[in-house]
């Protein structure tokens, strides 16, 4: 038995060749490569945010776009995935490991189910780039599903996921290619950490979880 999923969201780094040759077109996988979980709900509140806000990987739905659309500079890989995000913010192609904003100039960065695209050797350097580009003090938040390592068959994780925004509610999902090791809160606190981030805030739901992490203020 297949299944038919699309891994709909551009890629901020390169991928495995798995996800590569799924990237932005449905593929037909056999059900027993994949993980597929029950659909899950998520709240994302208008948080607070002064000046700008760099959202990484704003493409697709554009969720950090569509609940703060007059801050926010979306990025993305892709820039086909940005011509489809919904009207409203600063739309950029740019790649997330090679930010072209100068140091200590942004107050927010966002990353919203954008990291499990990004192959693992590239974390280091995007959480690097995103501490760089903010100003001191200021916060990098994350949205982000547990993705488990992979096992034996099972290569690809999906995540059905229905996000409530401030007077709306976005139906998604996200099909990933599961890893060497899991990519859970865990994971992405340490890899922040060794950035320079500070973890102020971690939160989960389920499968699914929020970090808040800050760059330190300048002494």
């Amino acid at each position: 038995m297949s299944h038919e999923i699309r891994t709909r969201r551009g890629a901020l780094a390169l991928f495995s060749a798995l996800a590569s040759s799924a990237i932005a077109q449905h593929r037909k996988l056999d059900e027993k490569e994949v993980i597929r979980y029950e659909r899950q709900e998520i709240t994302v509140p208008d948080f607070p945010a002064k000046g700008y806000i760099l959202d990484i990987g704003g493409g697709g739905e554009g969720v950090i776009g569509q609940l703060k659309p007059n801050e926010t500079i979306a990025v993305d890989l892709i820039k086909r995935e940005l011509e489809q995000a919904p009207p409203g913010p600063l739309k950029i192609v740019m790649d997330a490991r090679d930010l072209k904003f100068l140091d200590n100039s942004i107050p927010t960065v966002t990353a919203f189910y954008c990291l499990m695209y990004v192959a693992e050797p590239d974390h280091a350097q995007v959480f690097s780039e995103a501490y760089r580009v903010l100003a001191p003090g200021g916060r990098m938040l994350i949205w982000e599903a547990a993705t488990p390592r992979q096992e034996g068959e099972r290569k690809w994780a999906v995540f059905p996921l229905t996000v409530n925004l401030p007077g709306k509610q976005v139906r998604t999902g996200y099909g990933v290619p599961m890893g060497a090791e899991p990519h859970d809160a865990r994971y992405f606190t340490r890899r922040a950490e060794r950035a320079g981030f500070v973890a102020l805030r971690r939160q989960a739901a389920g499968l699914h979880f929020f970090l808040e992490l800050q760059k330190p203020a300048a002494r």
